[in-house]
Order: C-alpha cells, then structure tokens, then sequence
C-alpha cells in the first residue's frame, strides 16, 4: 500500500469514527454545523479543491465538480430546513473516497504487476580494469566490449557468452519459473538473472538497442494507445457530464416554477432541489470513466506477467476479435536450429562441398548460413571470398578463391540457367553451382519446437477458423509440416513481398469484424508484421525489426502463447462489456428513480460509489491469467 492509500484510509477511518460520534452527540443549531463541517472537510478538501481548479481552468464538468455541488447543496438544505442532518451528505463524500481508494488500490496492484517487469532495468555492468571489476553504467558500455555477469546479477546488456556456463532466471521476462542453460557460445539477452556461474559476455548491442530497453520503452507507452471502448468512454463522459447538469438545473428549477405559475401550488423548493442534488450524485460518470481504462490496464499486466507485452489497449481488443492466425515458419513454428542432413549428386568431396557453401554464406546471418557453417566446422577465411551478391528469397552468388559460387534454392538455379537435380528428402535444400556447373545439393532441416502443434490446436479450441503458414521454404518441406501440425492451408517459396501481397489477399477476402493477425520473428517479416491487422512477434530471440513492428511480443518465442494472449484479451473485453452494460443500466435506472423522488441520497451513494466498486473489483479479474 502506498503513502497516499494509507493516508486515505486514515482520513476515512477518522471521518467515520466522527460521523458515528457526532450521531449521539446532543449538538443542535449552528454548533451541530460546525463539527460536522470537521469530517466533511477532513474526508472531502481534496475533492473541493480540484472542483475549484477546474472551474478556474474553464474545465468545470467532472466527477469533483459533480460530487462538490450536491453535497454542498445537501448540506445547505439540511441547514435551511433546521433538521441538522448533515449525515447524507458527508455519506455521499466519504463513500465517493471509498470507492476512490479501491480504484488506487487497483491500479496499484496491477502496476505492480508491470513495475515487476521495471525490476529488469540494470543498475550496472561489471568490466574487468588492471584485474579488478569497475561498475560502469550501461548506457557507457559499448559494442563488442567484454562484461563480466556474476551469480544473481542482472544480465545488463544483449551479447555473447565468451566463457563460462550458468542457469539463468528468465521469469521476469518470459512468466516462466523453469531456469535456462546456457554455455560458451550461446547468444544472451538482457533483463535475465544469472543465478550458478560466473559468465564472461561480449556485448552485441548498446543499452538503448537492447532487449531490456525495448522492453521497458514497449511497458511505459502502452497505456498511451487508448482502445476504441476507452475512446468511447472519453467522448461519452465529454457529453454525458454537461448533459445531466443540465438535466439537473432543469429538475431542481421547472417543476417548481411550473407548480407556482401554472398549478397554483406551493412550489416545494427543498423537494426539487433535493431530488437534483441526487441526481447529480447518481448521475456521476465514476464507475464507467475508472473501470474501463483500469480493465484494459488490469489486462496489460496480467500479459505481461505471463510473459506477453502488448503494446496498447488497442491491440488488446483488435487480438480479442482475431479470427484467421497467420504464422511464419522458421524460428517461429520451428527453434531455427539448421542441421545438415546429408549431401547429394555431388561430384566433389561433401567436405569440399561445405567448405564451399560455408565460405559463400559467411556473411549472410541467416540460421541456415550458420548451419552451414557449423556443419564446416573449421575458422572461415573471409579473404578467400568476394563479390558478394545476396538474392532476397533466392540465394548468394559470390567469388570463392577467384571461382564463381552460388548457393541457392532451385529459383536461383533457374535464374543462372544451371540445370539441377531434384531432391527427394524433406527439408530445406541448397543447390550448388561451382564455376557455372551444378555441384550437387545439400539438404538442412529444422527441429518443430515441442509446443507448435499443441498451440494450432489450442487456437482452433478458441474458435480461431483459420490458420495458415507463409514460408519461403520448399513446397515438400512446407507441405510436411502442415500436414503435421494440422494447418488449414500452407503457401510455400514464398519471397518477403509475396507474403504481403498473400497477408493482402487474405484482409481483403476476410469479414469485416474477424481481425487476422499474423506471428513471425525474422527482419523479413516486419512487413507482414506492420500489415496485418495485429503482428505477433517472437521477442527473444526474434529481430528487432519485427519486435518494432509487431504490436504484441512473445517474450519466451513459445507460439503456445498466442492462444493465451487471445484469451486473455477475451476475457479483459467481455469484463469491459460487462462494466459498460452494468454501470449504465444501473445509472438509467437510479436516474429514474431519482428523478422521480422515489431514490434518497443512500440509494445515490449506491448507484455512485457502489457501482464503481463492483465494476473496479470486476476489472481487477483481468489481472489474473495463471489458470486460462
């Protein structure tokens, strides 16, 4: 609980020990006044004083101006009319504070919930001077420099383990408890814990490029991207507010004029007065104006602990309609880790023909140029190779030692008129051409992450009707594994602009209100990403362009995940409907009732305060995710 919420309760435990006091108290006349003014003031001086700003700041219709007005105006009364029943309205101020302080209480909890994830944020970084290790701040350090991450430190940038092996705690991150290995070798991010060894990284990334800055940065403007539900409220209270002022002066003022002039009847100012004081209590907008934004906000955090960043309130209620998942399929569906399988109709030696193919892709970043790579196993020279020439979706052509050499699936093949050889095993397949002449292929495949089937069948139980696969693999490898994972259609040697024009396709051919959101991890996706209707990235492991581009980030790259995040964000709209329909049906009708004279300032506190409190305890619901 923080200063301000314990301060609060004070000030409501003290007002109602006074007000239950002064009930018994045999005060009369202005005596009685005077000491009830005390609680009054002590439970509502800061309600009076914001009134007061925003009349001075031309902003007068809100929830303080609304709460100022009837309860100075039931306090007038009650003196006018001698009966010194000031307790209605010092009720009406204290309940009010009550249901403020739930809201706070709320809101608290649920950024303590994301405030968790600020724990990430290093304080420091070790490097090692003359033997010794120096903090230095991690917005100093730079590129390729060598830090130095000791057992339970933060790890505080992106990089390389150069030496040393240790369990990291990734919960902060990823919502999961299970400790991660790593070794010598092994690419780190930022934000971990470092929990057995001592680990020796080189840094790949300054601070404010790496995984704990974007992290942080995606947290801190999330609430800044309101939802269409939350730019209803806005608009609705903007109108609403002036509205039932309005509807007030005109309760409290025609009636009795109308009694007067026209009925001959004693006008009974008191009476209508009263009933627009309670009017104007019923009729504040509180429980819709907190409850939705809190929803929404409650929603954020509890993704966010299960290891799910969405970017906004937006993207929340877009992922809640989402009826067709689109998914990448490399280091999305599949761990990106390339193995090489075998070598075939060469005329060389495989070792050569790796050597060749691991000297051709050096420079290229790509899981399958590492696999190469590996699968060489020896240091490349990288002055053996020249004339690079990268073929997006195609392959590399470039100079090895003087020769001509590319690397590439058949449409590079067809594109330097080289005559190939077909391959029947399933995976992924590298021609290769040496000096003009075909040389053979190599076929690589990747690992399925465990969960990818679980998670397209756990999409179709959520009522998703379509999922689909874009790749740029081979038809046979992107076929298989379709077939395995239970897709409903797979386009397959695809090139990074044909998976817009499909992602294109599928918008214009899909309905109105079913949103299509699409998952992948590679810079080749932040297209598609920024396209589709919400972009899912995988944030681990995946490319910074398609975090930047993706409205909702994986943290631990499990796609089980997305069916969570869908639920999720199910759940924190139907609690967003939910407050809406209760809190404006319960309004319509105390308003009525109000109006009326059949509801007293107790049944006003109630359609206020007590309609707030069940819609803020509601919204509160959405921060709890463990169990969907």
């Amino acid at each position: 609980m923080s200063k301000k919420q314990k301060k609060m309760l004070i000030r409501i435990i003290v007002s109602t020990l006074m007000m239950t006091a002064l009930h018994f108290a045999p005060l009369t006349g202005w005596l009685r006044f005077g000491f009830y003014l005390i609680p009054y003031l002590i439970i509502g001086y800061d309600i009076l004083i914001k009134a007061g700003k925003g009349i001075k700041n031309r902003q007068v219709f809100n929830e303080n101006f609304l709460m100022a007005i009837a309860t100075i105006g039931a306090i007038t009364l009650a003196l006018y009319s001698k009966s010194g029943d000031y307790t209605e309205a010092i009720a009406v101020m204290l309940f009010y504070q009550v249901g403020e302080w739930f809201q706070s209480y709320a809101v608290g909890k649920s950024r303590r919930n994301i405030s968790n994830l600020m724990d990430i944020r290093p304080d420091y970084a070790n490097i090692e001077k003359d033997g010794k290790l120096e903090k230095v701040d991690p917005e100093e350090v730079g590129i390729g420099t060598v830090i130095i991450v000791q057992p339970g430190e933060k790890v505080p940038l992106d990089g390389i383990v150069m030496e040393g092996s240790s369990s990291l705690n990734t919960s902060a991150l990823t919502g999961e408890s299970m400790p991660r290995d790593i070794k010598v070798g092994d690419e780190i991010i930022s934000g971990c814990i470092n929990m057995t060894g001592v680990l020796k990284i080189k840094t790949s990334k300054e601070f404010g490029e790496s995984t704990v800055s974007k992290i942080l940065d995606l947290v801190e403007h999330a609430s800044s991207r309101k939802s269409k539900s939350e730019n209803f409220i806005s608009k609705f209270a903007r109108v609403y507010t002036p509205a039932v002022c309005i509807a007030a002066l005109i309760l409290a003022f025609i009636p009795p004029l109308t009694r007067i002039l026209i009925m001959n009847l004693p006008a009974q100012w008191s009476v209508w007065i009263y009933r627009a004081l309670t009017f104007l209590v019923i009729s504040c907008p509180c429980a819709l104006v907190i409850s939705i934004p809190l929803s929404f906000f409650a929603g954020i955090g509890g993704a966010s602990k299960a290891g799910i960043l969405v970017k906004g309130s937006n993207y929340l209620e877009t992922l809640s309609k989402t009826q067709i998942v689109v998914f990448d399929k490399t280091g999305t569906l599949t761990r990106g880790v390339f193995e090489v399988k075998g070598i075939h109709h060469n005329e060389l030696e495989n070792a050569k023909i790796l050597e060749y193919a691991a000297l051709v892709e050096s420079s290229s970043s790509h899981p399958i140029s590492k696999s190469l790579q590996r699968a060489y196993g020896k240091e490349i020279d990288r002055s053996r190779v020249s004339d690079i020439t990268e073929i997006s979706g195609n392959g590399i052509v470039a100079k090895v030692d003087g020769i001509e050499v590319a690397a590439g699936n058949n449409k590079l093949m067809e594109k330097l008129g080289i005559q190939y050889i077909n391959c029947h095993s399933v995976g992924t397949i590298i021609h290769m051409a040496i000096g003009g002449e075909y040389a053979g292929h190599i076929v690589i495949s990747d690992i399925l992450k465990p969960t990818s089937k679980k998670a397209i069948a756990a999409l179709k139980a959520e009522g998703i009707y379509k999922t689909i696969m874009l790749t740029g693999d081979a038809r046979k490898v992107a076929d298989q594994v379709g077939k395995d994972l239970g897709f409903d259609e797979v386009y397959s040697e695809l090139l990074p602009a044909e998976k817009v024009n499909r992602v294109e396709a599928l918008l214009k051919s899909k309905a109105d209100n079913a949103m299509l959101a699409f998952v992948g991890d590679g810079i080749n996706d932040a297209p598609v990403l920024s396209r589709a209707d919400i972009g899912i990235a995988m944030g681990a492991m995946g490319s910074d362009a398609a975090i930047e581009a993706a409205d909702v980030v994986l943290m631990d790259d499990d796609p089980i995940k997305i069916s969570k995040a869908i639920k999720i964000s199910r759940k924190c709209l139907r609690i967003v409907y939910q407050n809406i329909v209760f809190a404006i049906g319960i309004k319509l009708i105390c308003l009525a009732l109000g109006a009326l004279g059949i509801a007293n300032m107790w049944l006003a506190i109630f359609a206020d305060v007590g309609v707030m409190i069940a819609a803020v305890l509601n919204a509160i619901r959405a921060l709890f995710v463990k169990n969907l």
